[in-house]
């Protein structure tokens, strides 16, 4: 199931927002390649601190409930 805003991994839920939709979008391209769902989240965390920091943008973010 493809993750979105609301339905992500808990692993996402410190990311600031901007940081968490690439995550998102990152993962789920990894998973539409048939990824395993645990390396597709950690490569998709990781590209997308990276992005974030390359554009100036907030890495963390407050916890998501």
């Amino acid at each position: 199931m493809p993750w979105n805003a609301e339905y992500f991994p808990s692993s996402m839920q410190h990311l600031s927002e901007a940081t968490r939709q690439k995550a998102i979008e990152i993962a789920n391209a990894l998973l539409a390649q048939g990824m395993d769902e645990g390396k597709a989240i950690r490569i998709a965390i990781a590209k997308s601190k990276e992005w974030a920091s390359h554009h100036g943008l907030p890495i963390r973010g407050e916890k998501q409930k």
